[in-house]
């Protein structure tokens, strides 16, 4: 029984894996060499940074729909500093003052003044874009600042030793996952089940020591790479090991009860706003240097990309149900079944197309499993 409640609530998981697996045939094995999964990594680095936060979105029950506005602006304020002679140092630390900035306004109206998130954050999309365009000049600025850019996109040539740090790192990975598990327990607070916790902890280090093995046959690590497991594993760290990420799920599962045991919704729905912001600046800044330009079109499908990969890893629609590790798992497949598209060379408007049907496919799923935990 367990078996099958468990594959239910990830069949779409293993649908990607289908779809992975049918690209990288019909690439005739090119989508699994070195050099397509080191563009996977860069070309898709946004979605488990953005995932991250959007599952905390999710987890209370709310959602951003300006991250991809906001990692518009955070890059076009960065390109536009570095177009205009200042060093990379305040082209990093100027749009992340600007992102938090951000979050502030966006958590104070979604937590304290009780704005739904929606139409917050919806309101949020346009207003951020437009302010991106002015800064552009309705056109597109060239980021040619070798420091800003190698800070993202350069390559560490780490080779064996990186098969050797990925396996080092796969099992502090799962020992520290029983470590939260047992908090978990202790706290009372289940992000979600143990079994389905542990299953996606053997897969994502499954995932990185096979990652670190293709890699090291190219141009060894991306140092984006890095960047990515050090934000997720931060928010994963507060989400699953403090009294604030408990806090969170208390939220989402229901507010009432979360109130009754001492917990402000309001400050913690300000805090996660906030923090979805901030890691919305940071992907902005990776993608402008990956990019090497910035224009008023960049980011714009983002926010359907993170949606989709937290309901692939488990996010519930209902709220008080996610976590981060599940948001990267559903990310890298995510990221897999895009660059497997890219690599078939589709049109454009066909792999937007898919990457829609599979969230809608992932919130059908939700809904038919709701009902039927219900019933």
């Amino acid at each position: 029984m367990k078996a099958a409640n468990f594959m239910k609530k990830n069949m779409m998981s293993f649908i990607m894996i289908i779809l992975f697996v049918i690209f990288a045939i019909l690439t005739g094995g090119r989508l699994i060499s070195g050099q397509s999964m080191t563009e996977l990594v860069l070309q898709n680095a946004h979605i488990p940074i953005l995932a991250a936060g959007m599952t905390l979105c999710v987890v209370v029950g709310g959602i951003d729909l300006s991250v991809g506005s906001t990692v518009c602006l955070s890059a076009a304020v960065a390109a536009a500093l570095l177009g205009n002679g200042y060093p990379a140092i305040l082209a990093v630390i100027v749009p992340l003052l600007l992102a938090a900035v951000i979050g502030i306004w966006q958590g104070w109206l979604i937590g304290f003044l009780r704005i739904p998130a929606v139409l917050c954050t919806l309101a949020g999309m346009f207003l951020y874009r437009s302010l991106a365009s002015m800064v552009l000049g309705s056109g597109e600025i060239v980021v040619s600042d070798e420091a800003f850019r190698n800070l993202f996109t350069f390559n560490i040539p780490l080779y064996k030793a990186a098969i050797v740090i990925a396996a080092i790192v796969s099992v502090v990975l799962f020992f520290y996952t029983f470590y939260s598990i047992g908090k978990q327990k202790k706290s009372g607070y289940m992000n979600s089940s143990p079994v389905g916790q542990i299953v996606k902890i053997v897969i994502i280090d499954v995932v990185i020591i096979l990652f670190a093995v293709l890699l090291s046959k190219y141009q060894g690590v991306p140092v984006v790479l890095i960047w990515i497991l050090l934000v997720v594993g931060l928010v994963a760290f507060f989400a699953g090991s403090t009294v604030y990420g408990r806090a969170v799920y208390a939220v989402g599962g229901s507010e009432k009860a979360a109130r009754l045991s001492g917990i402000n919704p309001s400050k913690v729905r300000f805090f996660v706003y906030f923090i979805m912001s901030l890691l919305a600046g940071f992907a902005g800044l990776i993608t402008a240097a990956r990019s090497s330009s910035a224009n008023g079109t960049l980011g714009t499908t983002f926010e359907l990309d993170a949606l989709t990969a937290c309901f692939i890893g488990g996010a519930s629609l209902y709220g008080g149900t996610g976590s981060v590790k599940g948001a990267f798992l559903g990310s890298v497949l995510l990221g897999a079944v895009i660059q497997g598209m890219n690599v078939y060379n589709l049109p454009e408007n066909v792999m937007i197309m898919i990457r829609a049907l599979l969230l809608f496919g992932v919130v059908i799923l939700g809904v038919i499993l709701n009902k039927k935990k219900k019933a």
